[in-house]
């Protein structure tokens, strides 16, 4: 199984030390998305967020973390029983991993956290060869409370191998992305980084789904709201005008290529505004 990985690590061309991570981490996140695929997950919980952009429909910027919610609210959810069949399908890829539950009982908002140091230790690596103690982590979340009107789609994907990923459709993924940027009690430019993006592809948001999202949590929580295009278009602005632009480019940076970082230069009130009004006029 290592050549395979190998040679989907060598189709990436890491130019530096971070790419290259960058690159480990990617391809982990793939075999952890078949694993779960294998244990029955995807049954019951369907990918989203910045990674599923990125995995399923060739978003830019590198993401971090598996994000997930499910399909229908299940306050008894729990991880351990996939996490025990996701440690044993990663062993068939010669991944000695470490995985641990980091749920908490009130919360809804399920984490858990993948640790592994044995993918370093078996790819022919340029930049990080060596680091035999440096432990890649991915975490996994997955929201077991989540609003009402999500659209599901479903995708194959070929590495390791075929599967099948339930998914958000992207109007319920920018939905629930515009949900986070207006009612995030802090600054993260990667928030901005995907909703230009949507803009890019002429995505609108599931209004619907927004709308359940806003009155279960945020400042919106619990009122009655007439949630269509002309009110997420003044919510947006309103938004646009309080950020500190510089930090949110230096919060996505480290996320992007060299070409792609060129762009965050134009980040600012005017920018981010143009792209509201083009996406609602």
């Amino acid at each position: 199984m290592i050549e395979l990985i190998q040679k989907r690590f060598d189709e990436y061309k890491a130019a530096n030390p971070v790419e290259e991570e960058q690159a480990i981490k990617e391809i982990m996140q793939e075999i952890t998305l078949y694993a779960l695929w294998r244990a029955g997950f995807f049954a019951v919980a369907a990918f989203q967020g910045g990674t599923s952009l990125r995995i399923l429909h060739k978003l830019s910027r590198f993401s971090e973390d598996l994000d997930f919610i499910l399909k229908e609210p299940d306050s008894g959810f729990e991880w351990n029983g996939y996490l025990r069949k996701l440690s044993g399908y990663l062993e068939e890829f010669g991944l000695k991993s470490e995985v641990i539950d980091k749920s908490r009982m009130e919360k809804n908002l399920k984490k858990a956290v993948l640790k592994d140091s044995s993918l370093v230790n078996q790819l022919n690596l340029s930049f990080l060869r060596g680091s035999k103690n440096k432990k890649q982590q991915i975490k996994l979340e997955i929201d077991i409370n989540p609003p009402e009107g999500s659209v599901f789609e479903y995708t194959y994907l070929d590495f390791p191998a075929d599967y099948e990923v339930c998914h958000q459709a992207l109007n319920s993924n920018f939905a629930l992305k515009i949900h986070a940027l207006l009612c995030r009690p802090y600054l993260k430019g990667r928030d901005w980084y995907d909703f230009n993006w949507y803009a890019k592809q002429n995505v609108h948001p599931n209004l619907k789904l927004l709308k359940a999202a806003l009155y279960q949590f945020g400042p919106w929580q619990g009122k009655k709201l007439t949630v269509n295009e002309l009110w997420l278009k003044q919510a947006l602005l309103e938004k646009i005008t309080g950020i500190e632009w510089k930090d949110a480019s230096a919060d996505v940076e480290r996320f992007l290529n060299t070409t792609e970082k060129e762009g965050l230069k134009l980040w600012s009130e005017r920018f981010f505004s143009g792209k509201v009004e083009k996406l609602l006029p």
